[in-house]
């Protein structure tokens, strides 16, 4: 299965990016090690997150992540990131279209995949909110397998190969998890530590309470989760 076209060939600068993105991690390893994060870190609340498409980590599409907000940005992307839809890409647009998100940056290593677990679970439960995850980094055949041992049927997970997501998202610890209302603006500050399933599970009670006060509904549902 593939994508009708190619989300982006390498960048060009993709050394650079990569070398940034290298240093971020590292930044990120030793501040989720040492200390717990403080201030607002991620999206802040109110503000739109960035657009982008990815490569599924199950799929066959290949490509660097595609983050244009217009037509022809060049190494960010041919076409608006919002508008790259098909079989294999994870489009963060697409998700937020028409119910809350859910949405994690993550590392391919150590403990900081254990949170998809816990949102696979909380997928069945809260089946009005889209769960999703980004690895960012790694080895691609690595994720494949993370995956698939997880079983992450209800959360979809993409793969950024060169680390774009790490500045665009501001990201400060692993892993860093974001609440997105419809219409993609955050509705509170990221989880920036590993939460346990009751802390998760509170703060997407919230995400869909706050939802519903701003008028969401899925059609045909009234009422439960």
């Amino acid at each position: 299965m593939s994508s009708p076209e190619p989300l982006l060939p390498a960048r060009r600068y993709g050394r650079y990016v990569g070398l940034v993105a290298l240093v971020i991690l590292v930044l990120i390893s030793i501040n989720t090690a040492l200390t717990k994060p403080n201030g607002v870190r991620g999206i802040e609340p109110g503000h739109r997150v960035p657009p982008f498409a990815a490569p599924l980590a199950l799929g066959n599409v290949k490509g660097d992540v595609n983050v244009a907000t217009h037509a022809n940005e060049g190494s960010a992307g041919r076409r608006p990131a919002c508008e790259v839809r098909g079989p294999g890409i994870l489009n963060v647009c697409e998700l937020y279209e028409h119910r809350p998100l859910v949405l994690v940056l993550f590392v391919n290593a150590g403990s900081c995949p254990g949170v998809l677990a816990r949102m696979q679970t909380l997928a069945g439960e809260f089946p009005r909110v889209a769960f999703a995850g980004v690895a960012l980094k790694g080895d691609r055949s690595e994720l494949r397998r993370l995956v698939l041992k997880r079983g992450l049927t209800e959360v979809q997970v993409g793969y950024d190969e060169d680390g774009v997501l790490l500045t665009m998202y501001k990201m400060a610890s692993c892993p860093q998890v974001s609440f997105v209302l419809p219409g993609g603006v955050v509705q509170s500050p990221a989880l920036l530590s590993q939460p346990t399933l009751g802390e998760l599970r509170a703060r997407v009670r919230e995400l869909l309470a706050a939802a519903r006060a701003r008028g969401y509904e899925r059609p045909g549902k009234r009422s439960g989760r």
